[in-house]
């Protein structure tokens, strides 16, 4: 329980930080945000991607009288349902009817309390990075009353601006060492990244979760981190993470993706349980934290390449897939009322593995019936035909760029 006095003090003090923080380049996800009435909007991503900028950035530029309050502060510790009542009285002396809520989360009984700003009339906007918690408690009280919005670390074209960079070979060499993370843009210092993933582990899973084998946790996180891009199964993990039972390895996989630390792509099948036991591959929020918190020696810029390009796509669309038959195409992206998407990645095409690459995707447009693919690469550019089927060799920036 917390004083009605201190929370005032608390809102004030963050209102003001909110105000006067440098928010710096405006971030694309700006474009397509709508505050909606009758709706809650809830944003959620990986820690430290920008969410609260967002909200700076849209108090700065369409709602300077939302009602702001970050509960992810220690000043905050002890909050309740109680209090909530308390934070009814300040809304209302605040006169806003548009609300901004950081992390509110963190708050048990949190989506009861935004179904009744929203039975009251109000506008709410929510911040949340954790998917899993989000997405069950969303279902259970506010079925049919939010909006989803999801928000990455910066792209290519935002780590442009942030970089004072332009479009090009040796900017996206940078952005695929670098990644997006705003604070590790700005200062270069690896202790942000090293750290950020221990806070995720910690907070977001073991914490949340009453994880007990933080060792085996950690061993399973830095074995997927060291292994993007990989073939990955919770049989095949288990030695290696230390950890005896496939139900709790996946049970670390549900919760690492719902962190946003990890994400995992399904072979494409058109059986549901082929999907289910078939080998995934695992990809990376960011390609910064890869280069700072891999096990690997080697420089695995085609690894780097193909996480940029996954998570390129991942911020356009849900339903991804790769592709095995008898050849492999590393994404296969579903779109309703279109044909799939059918994308390779590859650093570098050479003699030795032209006919690889090109075959994998040829066979994946024959299997969709698709007329077109693309390859994309570091700085090459080219297309081939086969059977009445084209393949367009880009380079990688300007495919994140488009």
């Amino acid at each position: 329980m917390i004083l009605k006095s201190d929370i005032r003090k608390i809102n004030e003090l963050q209102t003001t930080v909110a105000d006067e923080a440098d928010t710096g380049v405006l971030r694309e996800l700006l474009s397509d945000f709508k505050v909606t009435d009758k709706f809650a909007c809830i944003l959620t991503g990986i820690r430290r991607c920008g969410k609260s900028t967002v909200l700076y950035q849209l108090r700065s530029l369409k709602y300077k009288d939302a009602f702001y309050l970050n509960f992810d502060d220690n000043r905050l510790y002890g909050f309740d349902n109680n209090d909530f009542l308390r934070l009814d009285e300040l809304i209302t002396e605040s006169g806003s009817r548009l609300l901004f809520f950081d992390e509110l989360q963190e708050i048990q009984g949190w989506e009861r309390y935004v179904r009744q700003k929203l039975d009251e009339n109000y506008n709410v906007v929510i911040t949340g990075s954790n998917a899993s918690l989000m997405s069950r408690e969303l279902g259970t009280k506010l079925t049919g009353r939010h909006l989803d919005s999801e928000l990455f670390p910066f792209s290519y074209g935002e780590y442009l601006h942030a970089a004072e960079a332009k479009g090009g070979e040796v900017s996206v060499r940078d952005y695929l060492d670098k990644g997006g993370f705003p604070a590790f843009i700005m200062s270069d210092d690896e202790r942000i990244l090293s750290d950020l993933f221990e806070d995720i582990l910690l907070r977001d899973i073991i914490i949340r979760y009453g994880i007990r084998d933080i060792k085996g946790l950690q061993r399973l996180a830095l074995w997927l981190i060291s292994n993007i891009s990989n073939l990955v199964t919770a049989t095949g993990v288990k030695q290696v993470a230390g950890i005896s039972a496939t139900s709790t390895i996946m049970e670390y996989f549900s919760h690492l993706e719902s962190s946003y630390l990890f994400h995992f792509v399904p072979r494409f099948s058109y059986s549901v349980r082929s999907r289910m036991i078939s080998p995934r591959k695992v990809y990376c929020a960011d390609n910064g934290l890869i280069s700072v918190n891999s096990g690997s020696f080697s420089d695995d810029r085609g690894r780097k390449l193909e996480n940029a390009v996954f998570i390129n796509l991942r911020k356009r669309h849900n339903t991804l897939f790769y592709f095995s038959e008898k050849q492999e195409c590393d994404f296969i992206v579903m779109r309703k009322g279109g044909r799939p998407l059918v994308i390779q990645s590859c650093y570098e095409l050479n003699r030795d593995n032209l006919d690889r690459e090109l075959g994998g995707l040829f066979e994946a447009l024959a299997f969709f019936e698709t007329k077109e693919g693309t390859i994309v690469t570091l700085n090459q550019k080219d297309n081939f035909i086969k059977d009445g089927m084209k393949v367009n060799v880009i380079p990688a920036w300007e495919f994140l760029l488009e």
